[in-house]
């Protein structure tokens, strides 16, 4: 049995990368912070797909949660690795800079990016043992090109852009591929105060992109097809220049 993790697998995009990743044969472990009833429902969609998996509770931004849940697992699937990672958890709290609270900076800080360094360190002490790995992170349009009104948001992931080309140097002679995906605007709970019919004029394809769509990416990113990609960060935006 393969193994992958996504972390914040149970809504929108990781809902999308979920399904995909049982479809091409892995064991999911789709990991939420409060919201069972939505990690639930991805994992029968799941199920009723032909997958497997099961869901994992933690709270990205805690290491203590992280390290207990993951130790908690490995107790129960000794001899087992997980062999892919998906960071994909993420939180915005838009505001002008001027106007922005410390724990706003510090939540969004915290969250997508502590959390991708707590994860990511955690596993890939197996993955360089086993001489493979495949580690994905979703990162954004706004942390390549910045976006007003989201300063924490665009440090957090431009953050992990760095680290993903720095990672992926480090332990490329091991067989594990780290690369970003960076969305623009998707169709998901995280966009839906957003405007399409505005927006969408700044988008030569005219229209929002769908999970699904960013879940074909990460999926092949994911598979020993793309075994000599390592340290890019692919854009999924409909034609945004960046």
């Amino acid at each position: 049995m393969k193994y992958a993790l996504i972390t914040g697998g149970s809504r929108g995009i990781g809902r999308a990368i979920s399904i995909k990743l049982a479809e091409q044969g892995y064991y999911v472990l789709i990991n939420y912070c409060s919201n069972i009833e939505e990690a639930l429902k991805t994992l029968e969609i799941v199920k009723n797909n032909g997958g497997s998996g099961e869901i994992l509770k933690f709270d990205i931004s805690k290491q203590e949660e992280i390290e207990k849940s993951l130790d908690d697992w490995y107790s129960r699937n000794k001899e087992q690795h997980i062999e892919v990672l998906i960071n994909n958890a993420g939180i915005r709290k838009d505001t002008l800079m001027m106007w922005m609270k410390n724990e706003e900076w510090m939540d969004v800080i915290n969250t997508n990016l502590t959390g991708f360094f707590f994860t990511t360190r955690l596993l890939l002490k197996d993955m360089l043992i086993n001489k493979y790995g495949r580690i994905v992170n979703i990162v954004s349009l706004s942390g390549i090109k910045g976006l007003p009104g989201q300063v924490n948001y665009s440090a957090a992931k431009a953050a992990i852009i760095g680290a993903t080309k720095a990672l992926a140097q480090e332990v490329g002679k091991k067989k594990i591929t780290v690369n970003a995906v960076a969305p623009g605007y998707i169709k998901t709970d995280m966009t839906k105060d957003l405007v399409e019919k505005d927006l969408k004029t700044l988008i030569p394809v005219d229209r929002f992109g769908l999970p699904e769509e960013v879940a074909e990416l990460v999926g092949f990113l994911a598979s020993d097809k793309a075994s000599y990609i390592t340290g890019e960060v692919i854009s999924i935006n409909g034609g945004i220049y960046t």
